[in-house]
């Protein structure tokens, strides 16, 4: 397969902004769907004051600043995916949602294209089910931020074949990435190792072991991790922690990865961390 220059992105929020943004960084041609012009708008925005912060840093000169943001074009309609050799959908953490997406791609992609999902956590066999050819389906799931973390799960669904498998590896070698491939189950390595330990914390808090500032500061402290579990869990956005909790209590089928009430309450009362500027910390 002829390397990949031509990319579509589906969601402009914080990981697909993100996933954008890196592919332009590496050259490559990027069209992001997103469905109005106000997501659009909020997305370009973040690219660039991220990209402005790099530049900030001495990492990257002002005309490769420029380059990237001449290389991705926003738009609301899904058409635009015609050509793509890589169609990447980064949405809500939905199963329904998902699949409507899916829906609309199908419509409108190549027959060679490479269709991946950027899902934290979804079946990546479920996803391939709603799409015209599972064995070009794959799941590519980026680390938050995008453009700062080395990352890139590759997950294989039971129909991916190795053309696939092996041009998505490549892809993401090629930005820059460390790409690496484990198996389709609930969760894959990441979230199955790491919500298991974000639940326990707020399991912490809700039971008033420690405050939150306590609890991150002794796992930073103590487990060497850069940022704790709670702060970490606002970063990713509390909805997306408790959707992927859910996939993995009902799929795995264990009550060890039942989320706690708190997490809950928080994500009923719309404090979803730093993209609403409240969770277990206020953010101005």
């Amino acid at each position: 397969m002829a390397a990949i220059q031509r990319v579509g992105v589906i969601g402009a929020g914080q990981m697909g902004n993100g996933i954008a943004q890196v592919f332009a960084q590496g050259g490559r041609h990027v069209v992001m769907i997103d469905v109005n012009d106000a997501a659009l708008k909020r997305g370009m925005e973040t690219v660039q004051k991220s990209l402005g912060k790099l530049v900030e840093k001495g990492k990257l000169q002002p005309p490769q600043m420029g380059n990237a943001l001449s290389l991705i074009a926003p738009g609301t309609d899904y058409a635009a995916l015609k050509d793509r050799q890589l169609i990447i959908e980064a949405a809500t953490e939905n199963l329904d949602l998902k699949r409507k997406i899916f829906e609309q791609v199908k419509v409108v992609a190549a027959d060679d294209a490479i269709i991946a999902t950027n899902t934290s956590s979804i079946s990546i066999t479920t996803l391939a089910a709603g799409v015209k050819n599972p064995a070009r389906f794959i799941g590519m799931h980026f680390m938050n931020p995008v453009p700062l973390m080395q990352l890139v799960e590759v997950i294989r669904g039971l129909d991916t074949d190795d053309g696939t498998f092996n041009a998505v590896m490549e892809t993401a070698a090629a930005l820059g990435k460390t790409p690496v491939a484990c198996n389709d189950s609930p969760g894959f390595v990441s979230n199955r190792v790491l919500l298991p330990m974000i639940n326990e914390a707020i399991f912490a808090l809700h039971e008033g072991v420690a405050s939150a500032e306590a609890i991150d500061q002794i796992m930073k402290l103590g487990m060497n991790h850069p940022i704790g579990p709670l702060a970490l869990a606002d970063l990713i956005g509390l909805d997306t922690c408790l959707s992927i909790l859910e996939v993995l209590h009902r799929d795995l089928g264990d009550s060890k990865y039942r989320p706690c009430p708190l997490l809950r309450k928080y994500v009923a009362a719309g404090h979803l961390g730093r993209k609403t500027k409240r969770g277990f910390y206020k953010y101005e």
